[in-house]
């Protein structure tokens, strides 16, 4: 029986994933991986740490754990995969079954038949087409041979002063990567918040604060115009709408597009997103040709709608699916909940499913809640400060998305909370989990369980909350509010609203001074974390107070100035 010719265009995550499974699965299959670069099978969300110094070389990125190199030899040796780098695929035949590819050192030309055939061509970056964006010190950050090129540069020009064009999570991470103390580093975002695919205004609020504490200086809402060149003919400034930035380097991070051109001018299905639509099998609208990793479009399990949402954790699970089924498997990838966690400046940041803003926009019944803890028992010496958003559908009670923000470990609470959603989980279901504690790991409630809790008392009508930015705004616009605040004198001492429709009295006190509540208003109480206003909420509709609304995660959630003009 003729061995069968498996073809894989793409040597970084999924096609290395997919041949490895493939050749498990079946051990006489003939496969050949292509590569348009030099380098195969590396991990490249690795590259800031690269850029930080963290790394010893780039090399750390291509080993496996038990340290070999995954070059084209170990491929060949360990895995029994030929592996061509330098080699660019050209076209596809589908009639013929055929790849035709091209040597890029030498030009030759030739032709690979195959059985079946896996396009995992990856993404491009965005390039910002404005002038001046080939300028030497403009740098894109998709590919080891331009970190190489970055880090270089940086150290031969000594270079002090860095723009990074785009708040996301790859500007992010290069920005905390870049900055020292004597480098500066200024991030600068087209749109009016940092993160915003993945986190909603408030929480992307927070997560500022938290960076401007740490002295990151960041441009919002600002358009970049052009790079412009010094006297040299190297990058000087880079000019925005709202002013100038003085740089000797700008990392353009504004996101990545799918490379589709190869499936496109094969007649392949291209999805609504731009990116290859592929079913279930990830086969293509050709069965005999499959794709995976940052080309293709994926399956929402929230939104049941089509998305874009490159991630490598997700190339990796589709080239294991790729690898069972271009062997005999009929095995489904089930779809994604654009999971995504970062750690930027001390800061850690995570999300799951859909925002409520998402939310919102697909029509569902939302209700939310906003919650600061600690990660661990707060008496732990290395506690540290989780807010954790949730949101679920109010008539369902199904949970739609959550999302993290702090110094704490938030990951944990993503991870919990993207298992639940990935199981359809609904939130009169997930208040007993059954987590692990103890006083390093997490409270007696975890955060995740006790936002669950606050999501079923709004939902069951126990309580009303408000926003921070709907409470900032309304303050702004002079409404007749009394801000009950019932935290202990020293407390409020120490930090509060410096506005006269500031009532303070300590919870304790409370149910004794219920005669100075004003009851021709409405009320919002307010505390350190949320839970003291919640009791004062019951004691106040307890004596027939029925306007009473806590502010959603209390002062520890609150991004803004607490002076309100």
């Amino acid at each position: 029986m003729r061995q069968p010719k498996i073809v894989i265009v793409g040597g970084v995550a999924t096609g290395p994933k997919a041949a490895a499974r493939a050749r498990r699965c079946c051990p006489d299959a003939e496969i050949t991986v292509i590569e348009r670069g030099r380098l195969i099978s590396y991990g490249s969300c690795g590259l800031p740490l690269f850029l930080s110094g963290t790394l010893g070389g780039i090399d750390e990125l291509r080993r496996t754990p038990s340290g070999v190199l995954r070059d084209e030899e170990f491929f060949k040796a360990v895995k029994n995969v030929n592996v061509l780098t330098g080699t660019e695929a050209c076209r596809i035949d589908r009639d013929k079954k055929e790849v035709e590819v091209r040597e890029l050192a030498t030009g030759r030309q030739f032709k690979l038949p195959y059985d079946r055939l896996v396009l995992a061509t990856g993404a491009e970056p965005v390039k910002l087409p404005v002038p001046g964006n080939d300028l030497p010190g403009v740098y894109n950050l998709h590919h080891p041979e331009e970190a190489i090129a970055l880090k270089a540069w940086l150290e031969e020009k000594k270079v002090d002063q860095v723009a990074i064009i785009g708040a996301g999570l790859i500007g992010l991470e290069v920005a905390d990567a870049l900055a020292s103390p004597r480098r500066k580093v200024v991030l600068i975002e087209k749109e009016d918040q940092v993160l915003p695919s993945l986190l909603d205004k408030e929480m992307a609020e927070l997560l500022l604060k938290r960076l401007r504490q740490r002295r990151v200086e960041v441009r919002l809402s600002a358009k970049v115009q052009a790079f412009q060149a010094g006297g040299g003919g190297e990058l000087e400034k880079v000019l925005t709408a709202e002013g100038e930035v003085p740089a000797r380097v700008a990392v353009v991070a504004a996101g990545v597009r799918p490379n589709v051109k190869l499936a496109e001018e094969a007649g392949l299905e291209i999805g609504r997103t731009g990116a290859i639509a592929v079913n279930a099998y990830l086969q293509t609208s050709d069965p005999e040709i499959y794709a995976g990793g940052d080309c293709v479009e994926n399956y929402h399990l929230v939104s049941g709608k089509q998305v874009y949402a490159p991630m490598a954790s997700t190339a990796n699970k589709h080239g294991r699916v790729i690898g069972t089924n271009i062997t005999g498997g009929k095995e489904k990838f089930p779809g994604v909940l654009g999971t995504t966690v970062l750690q930027a400046f001390e800061v850690n940041i995570g999300r799951t499913g859909l925002t409520e803003r998402e939310a919102r926009e697909l029509g569902y019944d939302v209700v939310t809640a906003v919650v600061p803890s600690t990660d661990a028992a707060h008496y732990h010496p290395l506690h540290g400060a989780v807010v954790l958003k949730v949101v679920a559908d109010a008539r369902s009670g199904k949970l739609l998305g959550a999302q993290a923000v702090g110094s704490g470990e938030v990951v944990k609470r993503i991870d919990v909370l993207a298992t639940a959603l990935g199981l359809g989980g609904k939130i009169d279901d997930m208040g007993y989990l059954d987590l692990g504690y103890a006083p390093v790991f997490a409270t007696p409630l975890d955060v995740s369980l006790h936002a669950v809790n606050v999501l079923r008392n709004k939902r069951d009508g126990l309580v009303k909350g408000i926003a921070a930015g709907e409470l900032r705004a309304r303050m702004a616009a002079g409404e007749a509010l009394t801000l009950l605040d019932v935290r202990s004198p020293g407390e409020f001492a120490a930090r509060r609203f410096d506005d006269p429709r500031v009532l303070h009295i300590p919870l304790g006190n409370l149910r004794q001074r219920i005669g100075e509540i004003p009851r021709d208003r409405e009320i919002v109480t307010i505390c350190e974390l949320g839970v003291r206003a919640y009791e004062a909420a019951i004691i106040l509709q307890g004596e027939g107070i029925q306007k009473v609304t806590i502010l959603d995660g209390g002062l520890e959630a609150w991004p803004f100035d607490l002076a309100i003009v």
